[in-house]
Parts: C-alpha cells; sequence; structure tokens
C-alpha cells in the first residue's frame, strides 16, 4: 500500500516537470537552417520563453523529450523572441526526435 503510494507520486512528479518544462520551450523551430544543423551538428532549435536561462532551457529538453543535452546556445532575434540551440550527447540523435516533431 506504501508501495502504490510511492509510485503515484513518482508518475504525477515527472507529469508535472514534463507540464513545467513544456512552459520554458514554446516549439521547435522549423526553418531550412534549423533542419540542416539537426543532421550536420545533432543540434534541436527551439523558441524559449524570453526569461529562461540555459540551465532552466537544458532541464526542460531534458525532461520534455528524455535526453541528455551537451551544451545550449541562446540567441535573441531582431523579433525579440529567444531561441536555444540544443546540442545532444553522441548516444542520441537529434534526427530522431526531429522526426517524432514531423521536421524530418
Amino acid at each position: 500500500m506504501a508501495d502504490e503510494k510511492k509510485t503515484e507520486k513518482k508518475e504525477t512528479k515527472k507529469a508535472e516537470g514534463s507540464e513545467e518544462a513544456w512552459r520554458i520551450i514554446i516549439h521547435p523551430l522549423l526553418t531550412e537552417k534549423s533542419i540542416n544543423v539537426v543532421e550536420s551538428q545533432n543540434k534541436l532549435t527551439f523558441n524559449v520563453r524570453l526569461e529562461a536561462t540555459k540551465k532552466q532551457i537544458k532541464w526542460a529538453v531534458e525532461n520534455a523529450l528524455a535526453v541528455k543535452v551537451d551544451s545550449v546556445n541562446t540567441l535573441i532575434d531582431r523579433d525579440g523572441r529567444k531561441r536555444a540551440m540544443v546540442k545532444l550527447t553522441k548516444e542520441f540523435k537529434a534526427a530522431d526526435i526531429a522526426t517524432r516533431f514531423g521536421m524530418l
């Protein structure tokens, strides 16, 4: 009985973590350049919240997509949107994640 409560708590924490992660990540970026980077450099590009830090973005991508992140680079474009280029570790393929999103 106590074990059931513990597993329920873990499952709800995972669900809450995933929801919180998608509050940081707005959506994946689908441009020709970002798709080329997926194939050549194992990187995914996302539009993220303007207030998000690199550590928060790394946490969000790892929790939302169940991958390990090597590095995060950010920039703010002319229109005031923040973009994050997330490099995945070698054991994960960005092309596989992009296929899940329907990018490739």
